[in-house]
């Protein structure tokens, strides 16, 4: 079993940067292949990026985040982040981030998954 809990969201202005943080209990999160997702109003929830278990070795993004966003984990503190630059109003959203037991799981299947932190860009 594992919890989540993301933290980091805010306002920001177009061209800024924020970074999420998401903190996962239990002693096995290096087992664990981790992503952030994010649903906008009225839109379905979207992949943004994922990262393998232990090393973190396998990172994939959304194409609209290349290049901007950064995803990457801290298995001493439990904890990936997702590092978001040049942020546009069309990354405001309500950003996930998700856990599976398993090596990778890109845009795939998650078993467990945070709270939400809202993200919001003014132009």
């Amino acid at each position: 079993q594992v919890q989540l809990v993301e933290f980091g969201g805010g306002l920001v202005q177009a061209g800024g940067s924020l970074r999420l943080s998401c903190a996962a209990s239990g002693r096995t999160f290096n087992n664990y292949a981790m992503g952030w997702f994010r649903q906008a109003p009225g839109k379905e929830r979207e992949f943004v990026a994922a990262i393998s278990w232990s090393s973190g070795r396998t990172t994939d993004y959304e194409d609209s985040v290349k290049g901007r966003f950064t995803i990457s984990r801290d298995n001493a503190k439990n904890t990936v982040y997702l590092q978001m630059n040049s942020l546009k109003p069309e990354d405001t959203a309500v950003y996930y981030c998700a856990a599976h037991h398993t090596y990778y799981s890109g845009n795939g299947r998650y078993d467990y998954w945070g709270q939400g932190t809202q993200v919001t860009v003014s132009s």
